[in-house]
C-alpha cells in the first residue's frame, strides 16, 4: 500500500478515536459536541466520501437542502417533485435497506454513528444534516419522527400488466376507492405487505400511499410493495376481470352482501376498499363481481377500513392455505 494511503488511514483512524472519546468521556463538557462533529467529519473515509454527499450541521431550518423537512405541511408539493419523507428509526432503517433512492437524512448527533454503516453501504451519495434537538423540535410531528428523518425519491409506478406478470399465482390485489385518509392508507399498505398482496392500486379519489403520514403508518413496508395508480378505478377493475381473469370483491357491508367466510378467494382476487363514511362509490361497485361483508355482532355495522382490510386479507390467505376438500376450499 502506498505510504500516502497509510498516512491517510492513520489520520482518519485518529480522528475517529478522538470523536469517540469525546462522546464517551467528555460528553458533559459544553465544547464536546461541536468538537466531536469536527473530528467525525474528518474521520470519513474515502469510501464514506463517496456514499455520504455532505455532512452539515445546520443552524436553521431555512438553510439550503432542508426544504423538504420544513415544508412537511405541503405534501402535494413533495409529490409534485417526486419526493417522499420517511420518519422514525424503524421506517428510516427499512428505507436504508431498500433499493429506493435516498437524497438526504436529518438526525440528531447521537444517531450519526448508529446509522453511519448503513449509509456507507448505499450506492448513491446521501447528504447528512446533523442538527440539535432544539432545531428538530421546530419540525411538524417531532414526537413521531424520533429525531431522524429522510427524504427519498418515489419510485416510478409500474403498470398493471407488468405487476401481474411478475406476481406468483394465485394473486391478491388491493384497490382503494375514496379512501382519503393518509393514515388509513398507510395501515392498508402495511396489511398488504404482511399478507402478500402483489400491489396496492390507488383509485383517482384516494390518498397517495407515498404521502408522509402514509409512509409513516406503513412502518416502511411501502418500500417493498408495488403501488399502482388508476385514472379511472372502475375501468381498471373491469380490465382486471375481462383481461386477466380476476374476481373483484367489494368490501361493502349491505343487504345481500356475501359473508366473508363464503367468498371464493381460490383464484386471482382483487379486494376493493372504500372510505368509512361513504363506502365504495356506485360506479366502482358496478365494476365488481360481488360485495362481501365481515360478520359482526348485532348493532355493529362496520369496522375501521384498516382493520377490515386485515381481516379480509387474513381470511383470503387462510382459505388458500387450507387443503381442498371435494374440489372446494373452505373453512377448516
Amino acid at each position: 500500500m502506498p505510504q500516502r494511503f497509510k498516512i491517510a488511514r492513520r489520520y482518519r483512524a485518529t480522528c475517529r478515536y478522538v470523536a469517540d472519546a469525546l462522546q464517551d468521556r467528555c460528553n458533559n463538557l459544553f465544547f464536546a459536541s461541536p468538537l466531536r462533529k469536527f473530528f467525525s467529519f474528518f474521520a470519513l473515509s474515502k469510501r464514506d466520501a463517496t456514499m455520504i454527499g455532505t455532512v452539515r450541521t445546520p443552524l436553521s431550518l431555512e438553510e439550503t437542502g432542508l426544504e423538504p423537512y420544513r415544508t412537511l405541511r405541503r405534501p402535494i408539493d413533495h409529490r409534485r417533485e417526486g419526493l417522499f419523507v420517511a420518519e422514525g428509526e424503524k421506517v428510516v432503517r427499512r428505507l436504508l435497506g431498500s433499493s429506493i433512492r435516498l437524497l438526504s437524512m436529518l438526525m440528531t448527533d447521537p444517531l450519526l454513528d448508529r446509522y453511519r454503516s448503513l449509509v456507507e453501504k448505499r450506492k448513491e451519495p446521501i447528504d447528512l444534516f446533523i442538527a440539535e434537538k432544539k432545531l428538530l423540535e421546530g419540525i411538524v410531528g417531532f414526537e413521531c419522527h424520533q429525531g431522524i428523518m429522510a427524504v427519498g425519491m418515489v419510485p416510478p409506478p409500474t403498470t398493471l400488466e407488468a405487476t401481474i406478470a411478475a406476481s406468483p399465482l394465485p394473486r391478491i390485489l388491493v384497490a382503494t376507492d375514496h379512501l382519503t385518509s393518509a393514515e388509513n392508507t398507510g395501515v392498508v399498505a402495511r396489511n398488504c405487505a404482511a399478507f402478500g398482496a402483489c400491489a396496492l392500486l390507488a383509485g383517482e379519489t384516494s390518498a397517495d400511499p407515498w404521502l408522509r403520514r402514509s409512509v409513516r403508518n406503513s412502518m416502511g413496508t411501502i418500500f417493498k410493495l408495488p403501488v399502482l395508480y388508476a385514472e379511472n378505478l372502475a375501468d381498471s377493475l373491469r380490465t382486471l376481470r375481462k383481461s386477466f381473469g380476476f374476481r373483484v370483491f367489494a368490501a361493502h357491508p349491505r343487504r345481500g352482501s356475501v359473508p366473508l367466510f363464503e367468498a371464493d378467494f381460490s383464484g386471482d382476487s382483487c379486494i376493493v376498499l372504500g372510505s368509512e363514511g361513504e363506502g365504495i362509490s356506485p360506479a366502482v361497485l358496478d365494476a365488481c363481481d360481488e360485495a362481501i361483508a365481515i360478520p359482526m355482532a348485532e348493532g355493529i355495522d362496520s369496522l375501521n377500513v384498516a382493520c377490515a382490510s386485515a381481516a379480509i386479507l387474513y381470511e383470503a390467505v387462510r382459505r388458500r392455505s387450507v387443503p381442498a376438500r371435494n374440489g372446494c376450499t373452505g373453512p377448516a
